[in-house]
């Protein structure tokens, strides 16, 4: 009985701290800003030429905004919006081409979906060959 009870106790004790985690990070997770901002995208195409866009938007999301602009195209898929054109130019899959995006030149796990977007930022696109 005092083993049962000793499980039951640290079953209750795992559970509160999960809630805990999960309410620290939905306090602390990225917003999007309200309101009129301005973000930067970069686009980088396989030729190696550059194209600047300055994005004055209300949207929160980096596709909202993209799409606001027809800068990006896709197909919708499990995880959102799969870019497959950027301002025109689309990858070819067959030899394995595919749009990078980074955030202010640093890697960013993140879809376009899932990009909350703040006034000020940068956001790059490039055309890549192989996975």
């Amino acid at each position: 009985m005092a083993a049962k009870r000793k499980s039951m106790v640290l079953l209750f004790v795992l559970l509160a701290l999960v809630l805990v985690f999960a309410l620290v990070w939905f306090a602390n997770r990225p917003q999007a800003a309200a309101g009129s901002k301005t973000v930067t995208v970069e686009v980088v195409h396989g030729d190696g030429t550059e194209k600047t866009f300055l994005i004055r938007t209300d949207a929160e999301t980096l596709r909202r905004a993209c799409e606001e602009q027809n800068l990006i195209a896709g197909t919708e898929g499990e995880y959102g919006l799969y870019v497959l054109t950027v301002d025109g130019e689309t990858a070819d899959e067959s030899i394995q081409q595919w749009w990078c995006i980074t955030k202010g030149g640093e890697e960013h796990f993140y879809g376009v979906d899932d990009t909350m977007i703040l006034d000020g930022e940068q956001y790059e696109f490039t055309l890549k060959t192989g996975w």
